[in-house]
């Protein structure tokens, strides 16, 4: 090889080298370009796509649809029966198996037609019902047995269905069902049978309630028991004041321990609008058992009383020990509670009618001191605020107007203290920055109060002494 080739050569690879670094230079010159990494996926959303959520137009649809199939199928049975072909038997029969093929319908549409799918099965439980009380009241072919067994078994099938759609609609049918159903089968349980009866499906309710995280169902099982059990054994035989006693104990014992159960089990303690809606259910049960007590066991009432309120406050201390954080429904049903039994069984039953004003004196001091120590605000204890209030105004206008005080100890002292301690309490009002709305309330009450202590004080004296004023200038 010779030097003119080898100096070519050279200059090949020199102008190759110059091509490489030119594109070398214009790479660098590109800004760099970020790695593109995969992003992670979302989570999926626990919350239910809007989609699945029915409408107000979906759901009036859907019931319109299923109220119009149940009375297809009772205008098709009255055509049947007007000619003569539907036999009782038959009717029955035919009216079950619609009511089966509607379930097994809302099972069929579930994946499609989801909004609509599960109100059809909630057509086929009244239909069942109905077919079960129409073979027992109206044509009595099936007895007293079969027909409670078949009244059982489509509450449990409700039930099962209320799982299977998620829906409250099945379970509610379920609770309205099986305490119904004494009022609508034919023959005259004993009350024993009854006590038995609705405390096993309460039990059932509850555990269900709990495990279903829904309390609108033992709520409603709740008051359907103590309402309907109360009418039944008065109505049938109320001479079984026992069985009554037993039956109004045991519900406030199982229902009592669902509250407080699906609290803790659920994470969901009740919030002050949840208590409200259980308020009514508990002054029933108060109500119902005192006037019992006070017509069979007088002298146990106030103290069962008092018993049932201590019970309402260890299911309160329960709950909250387990949750471990402040519950302000079960804190407003536990200060209700006792301030009905102090008010009612405490005061009203208890208190002799010549030493109420002496109470009501003393027990609103012993409370602000109460109160005070424990650092209790009127937010915490308006409920016992209410109540003592309450029994104060009732005896202090008992005092100002000097009404039926005759018998009472003391009475020509009573204006004289309520007025010093009316003082006092606005003295202690005044200080406190949560209670100064009531600051005036109290004074113009306590100079009301003084006023009318002068006038009966002096009142006798004044008149006998203008008496004898005017026979010595006659």
């Amino acid at each position: 090889m010779n030097s003119g080739e080898i100096e070519k050569r050279f200059a090949d690879i020199e102008a190759r080298l110059g091509r490489v670094e030119s594109l070398i230079s214009k790479t660098a010159a590109l800004p760099a370009t970020p790695a593109v990494r995969p992003g992670a996926a979302k989570p999926p959303s626990s919350k239910p796509d809007p989609g699945d959520r029915p409408s107000l137009v979906t759901s009036i649809l859907g019931w319109g649809g299923a109220v119009a199939l149940v009375l297809a199928a009772a205008y098709l049975i009255r055509l049947a029966v007007e000619s003569g072909w539907l036999t009782p038997v038959r009717q029955v029969a035919f009216a079950a198996i619609f009511g089966f093929m509607m379930i097994a319908a809302g099972f069929f549409l579930r994946n499609k037609y989801r909004h609509y799918a599960g109100l059809l099965p909630a057509g086929g439980v009244v239909i069942l019902f109905l077919s079960i009380y129409g073979a027992h009241l109206f044509y009595g072919f099936i007895e007293t047995t079969p027909a409670a067994v078949g009244v059982v078994l489509v509450c449990l099938l409700s039930l099962w269905l209320c799982t299977a759609f998620a829906s409250d609609l099945y379970a509610l049918f379920a609770v309205a069902g099986s305490y119904s159903a004494p009022l609508l089968i034919a023959g005259a349980p004993s009350v024993t049978d009854l006590v038995i009866y609705f405390s096993a499906w309460g039990v059932v309710f509850s555990v269900f309630s709990i495990w279903h995280g829904r309390r609108l169902i033992y709520l409603l099982a709740l008051y359907l028991a103590l309402i309907i059990f109360d009418f039944m054994w008065r109505g049938r035989a109320p001479d079984a004041w026992g069985a009554a006693l037993a039956f109004q104990t045991v519900q406030f014992g199982i229902f009592g321990s669902a509250t407080a159960m699906f609290s803790v089990r659920n994470q969901s303690p009740l919030d002050p609008a949840l208590a409200w809606m259980h308020l009514p259910a508990l002054l029933i049960f108060y109500f119902l058992q005192y006037a019992l007590l006070n017509k069979h066991l007088p002298e146990f009432a106030p103290w069962i009383a008092v018993a049932s309120a201590f019970v309402v406050a260890g299911l309160y201390g329960t709950a909250r020990a387990f949750l471990q954080r402040p519950l302000p429904g079960g804190e407003l049903l536990l200060w209700v509670y006792i301030a009905l039994v102090l008010f009612h069984a405490g005061y009203v039953e208890s208190v002799p009618h010549s030493w109420a004003p002496w109470v009501a004196f003393a027990i609103m001091p012993v409370l602000a001191v109460i109160s005070w120590r424990h650092g209790a605000a009127i937010q915490v204890g308006w409920p016992i605020w209410v109540g003592v209030a309450v029994i104060f105004a009732i005896n202090y206008l008992r005092i100002v107007f000097d009404a039926d005080l005759a018998s009472v100890p003391g009475r020509q002292l009573l204006a004289i203290v309520y007025a010093l301690q009316l003082y006092l309490g606005y003295g202690f009002i005044r200080s406190r920055e949560s209670l100064k709305g009531f600051a005036s309330l109290v004074l113009y009450a306590a100079h009301i109060c003084a006023m009318a202590a002068a006038l009966h004080l002096l009142d006798e004296r004044i008149v006998e002494s203008a008496a004898w004023g005017v026979l010595a200038l006659a």
